[in-house]
């Protein structure tokens, strides 16, 4: 093996039925160095760490490890812990009831010589571990105490210490705030100077230009590319990401803009929620997209739950193509012509278990009544239709929704929507997760729906995407609407958002409007 080389992959083939998911892929790992995996949604980028990690077997290829003989063949996850690879994703699977030290030296807990715990041993030494990283917390304590991104760094800690060499974190950053991945991110340094190797799943470019060292690209379940951060550029990792020239997305909007129509299709006034939001005023137009911009916890989530149902309103009133609506629970308002992607697709979205055909026809089953079946037939000509229409990786319909990747799950539940050919269609971090081509089709799809007179909400944590997809924006914090911006007499800027959102007050409605223009 070359020098620095940790770990080599060559030709790695892995087939599941009816879909070839890695084709002679390859990956190289250096040591004291953070490596960036990045590829859309189905890009084989999962499948070649499982074949990696002892998860899945691989059907053909080749693994060497820097001082292991011979090709290796994890049969389990253990087997690659045993020669120092160790995963992190990103649902932590430590145990929350347990304590930090517990968890730390779970499976190899220090022993007293009558064979009991050595409690003080084991704190003590958890305590050093975490000191080491310079993560300042009480060992004692249960881990459901802590942060996700605590819980995180502590399942790092923990590889640390059972001497990895290799670090795989899988998308650890999807659910931290700024802070906390800058927390995460300098513990990844203080590994990657200790000469661990890292390899980095996630979606954040701007992540990848602030850590990484190296980046390989997969497509299709084949090895695109091997490149150094420092030469290559975001438009280029893009073009590779997606095998196509690619121009900053900036094209999109020109592309699906359609005209807002007079017809006011959603109004709510002085509605709220206890504890969560405060009395708010909203209106939709016929073909608009609005967006609800704000921090993470600024209310935006809670307004849309809201409006639709998911939480009962206190106060106020809504009114539906002018019309007076009590919605009392879910089901009234897509009787109405309503419908909503959640922000957490597997919580409240995909039902696992149940196939793509299933989980498409979900939500238009509902509005019909369970004494009116939809026929088998019907159903797989719908399903048929959305797999096509939005492209849907999917070895058939009746596959279980929960084999597809993340961005095609977010797909099925778009669909499930788009089938009962909703008004109003609400959209809570539509793109959060997915890979960038995906969330560029994502966004296509939202203004040409819009083209069609569709009323779409577009909540986003990313606030270029909102400026590509939406003319107009409610600004929130803290539970509260601060603010109005338009583009009605010129371009929405990220400025004019940003100074929305930290300096916003109730009342300059009228203010924000001004700016804007």
């Amino acid at each position: 093996m070359e020098d620095n080389v940790l770990i080599t992959m060559r030709n790695i083939t892995k087939t599941f039925p009816g879909v070839v998911a890695l084709d002679n892929a390859q990956l190289t790992i250096r040591r004291g160095e953070i490596h960036a995996l990045m590829g859309e949604n189905g890009a084989g980028k999962s499948t070649i760490i499982k074949c990696l990690t002892g998860v899945y077997e691989r059907d053909s290829g080749e693994v060497h490890m820097d001082g292991v003989e011979g090709n290796i063949f994890n049969h389990s996850t253990q087997d690659a812990q045993n020669i120092g690879i160790a995963t992190v994703y990103q649902e932590v699977n430590l145990c929350p009831n347990l304590s930090v030290a517990e968890n730390l030296f779970i499976g190899r807990e220090p022993l007293k010589k009558g064979g009991a715990i050595d409690w003080k041993t084991m704190n003590r030494r958890a305590k050093e571990i975490m000191d080491g990283l310079k993560i300042p917390i009480d060992v004692t304590k249960t881990l459901e105490n802590y942060s996700i991104a605590i819980q995180q760094m502590i399942a790092i800690a923990r590889a640390v210490d059972m001497e990895c060499r290799v670090l795989i974190l899988d998308e650890p950053t999807s659910s931290l705030d700024d802070n906390e991945v800058e927390k995460l991110f300098g513990l990844m340094r203080q590994l990657r100077d200790k000469g661990v190797g890292i390899l980095f799943v996630t979606h954040f470019l701007e992540q990848v230009y602030a850590v990484c060292d190296r980046i390989t690209v997969m497509r299709n379940g084949q090895f695109v590319g091997d490149y150094s951060v420092a030469e290559l550029p975001r438009v280029k990792l893009v073009a590779a990401m997606l095998g196509k020239d690619f121009d900053d997305l900036k094209s999109i909007k020109s592309e699906g803009s359609g005209k807002v129509g007079e017809k006011v299709v959603v109004e709510a006034k002085g509605l709220s929620h206890k504890g969560t939001i405060k009395p708010f005023d909203f209106k939709i137009h016929e073909g608009e997209v609005v967006g609800l911009t704000g921090l993470l916890g600024s209310g935006r989530s809670e307004l849309v739950r809201c409006i639709y149902g998911a939480d009962k309103a206190q106060t106020g009133s809504l009114k539906m193509d002018g019309k007076p609506l009590k919605v009392n629970a879910p089901i009234d308002s897509i009787k109405a012509g309503m419908a909503y992607l959640p922000d957490d697709r597997k919580a409240d979205g995909c039902i696992l278990d149940l196939s793509v055909r299933e989980n498409i026809i979900l939500a238009l089953q509902a509005r019909k009544g369970m004494f009116h079946a939809i026929p088998k037939a019907e159903q797989n000509r719908i399903a048929d239709e959305y797999i096509k229409l939005l492209q849907i990786k999917t070895a058939s319909r009746e596959t279980p929704i929960g084999q597809l990747s993340g961005g095609n799950q977010q797909k099925v539940i778009l669909a499930r929507w788009l089938a009962t050919n909703p008004k109003f269609l609400i959209l809570d971090e539509p793109t959060r997760g997915i890979d960038i081509g995906t969330k560029t089709e994502f966004q296509k799809k939202v203004l040409e729906l819009a083209g069609q007179g569709m009323s779409v909400v577009f909540i986003s944590s990313e606030i270029e995407e909102m400026l590509r997809t939406c003319s107009r924006l409610y600004v929130m914090r803290d539970g509260e609407q601060v603010g109005e911006i338009t583009s009605e007499n010129g371009e929405i800027t990220q400025e004019m958002v940003m100074n929305a959102i930290a300096g916003g007050d109730a009342g300059t409605d009228s203010g924000e409007r001004g700016e804007a223009s």
